[in-house]
């Protein structure tokens, strides 16, 4: 699982890779209704370098999906040599700028996707374009902070024991999740998803790296292919919930961990009981009891639906990053940064320093028709 073969696309301070013209994707077919087109500019400066410097930044889905297709990727620096990998049963693209000594380290990305509502009808089976047994058995695998043995394997067991379709079980995780986890905001950033440590520890709370990582663990304990799937909310929610949507055009803390499970009869399925609790913490006025209208409609809708005012960036986990010297990376969500004295903080974008913008660029009704992976 955490054998990645990079392909390198680009080595230039100025470059970009086109994947079509918007006006090719907008008058793509009669399925082009629904869409939103986002551009999200990344731009990042490390304010103290030391010796040589790198920069690393992820790049939206390298693959197209049901709910995502990328139109282009711009990048630009100042002295800075740049290149582009990929990973693409991860969905993995990063965008690696190295600095030598004497050059202010600086880096753009300006990425525009389009993106699109998605929903799994879980009445109608039979539908779902198939996912490959090589795939499958990738989101089968555990990792560092996603065990699927020992209490994770237990846990799955007890939650699943009245299950008799792999629907079924997933429904029951996910249920599971929303009625005996909480939201924590004390957690820095997203949080770490280290599944055991809450199983064992009886502590379930933390944010959505931590709620959805669970349901992925649990999820692969049963025999369920699952992912993380992690991005950023780039626009307001239209459903009428103001805590599952970026608030402005800057999104530089916005980043939210999404979940996927792999249904036989369905293909891939999302799921989001991390923002379920988000809207019972957070949904004004706050705190709403879990019988609350609001938070009905979002468990009810969150099994099955996203709202894609959100930009998905990869699958990865245990992420090795291009030319570093340090540890892999738990997931890659946040610009990263390394100098000779060390990797910065990636949940600290004032001293790095980073800022994520994002606009929409076109009305939901005019935007291109997704091709399934």
């Amino acid at each position: 699982m955490n054998r990645r073969h990079f392909v390198q696309l680009a080595s230039l301070a100025t470059a970009g890779l086109r994947v079509a013209s918007a006006k090719e994707l907008l008058q793509s077919n009669s399925d082009a209704a629904g869409w939103r087109v986002y551009e999200v500019t990344t731009k990042v400066e490390v304010l103290k370098p030391s010796g040589k410097t790198l920069i690393w930044v992820p790049a939206p889905l390298v693959t197209n999906t049901n709910f995502q297709k990328t139109v282009s990727n711009k990048w630009h620096s100042e002295g800075g040599k740049i290149s582009k990998s990929e990973d693409k049963p991860e969905g993995l693209g990063i965008i690696t700028a190295e600095f030598p000594t004497g050059v202010s380290p600086q880096l753009t990305l300006t990425s525009v996707v389009a993106t699109r509502d998605w929903s799994v009808n879980l009445t109608a089976p039979g539908s779902a374009q198939k996912a490959t047994s090589e795939d499958l058995a990738r989101f089968l695998q555990p990792t560092k902070y996603i065990p699927t043995d020992g209490i994770v394997k237990k846990k799955a067991t007890e939650i699943t024991k009245d299950s008799h379709t792999d629907v079924e079980k997933a429904r029951a995780i996910y249920t599971w999740i929303v009625e005996n986890t909480y939201r924590n905001p004390k957690v820095r950033g997203c949080g770490l998803g280290d599944i055991r440590f809450m199983l064992e520890s009886g502590d379930l709370g933390g944010k959505c790296a931590d709620l959805n990582a669970l349901a992925v663990g649990l999820s692969r304990a049963a025999g369920l292919p699952a992912r993380d799937v992690y991005g950023v909310r780039t626009g307001k929610s239209n459903l009428g919930y103001k805590s599952l949507g970026a608030s402005s055009e800057t999104v530089t803390k916005s980043q939210h961990c999404r979940a996927e499970v792999y249904l036989t009869s369905y293909g891939w399925v999302p799921m989001d009981p991390a923002d379920v609790r988000k809207v019972i913490l957070e949904e004004p006025p706050g705190n709403l009891p879990i019988d609350n209208d609001k938070v009905q409609a979002a468990r009810n809708r969150l099994f099955g639906e996203w709202e894609m005012n959100w930009m998905a960036y990869n699958y990865a986990q245990d992420v090795t990053l291009p030319g570093s010297h340090q540890e892999p990376i738990r997931f890659f969500m946040y610009p990263q940064a390394e100098t000779e004295a060390g990797r910065l903080d990636s949940l600290d974008p004032e001293n790095f320093r980073y800022e994520i913008q994002s606009r929409e660029t076109s009305p939901a009704s005019t935007a291109p028709n997704a091709s399934p992976t």
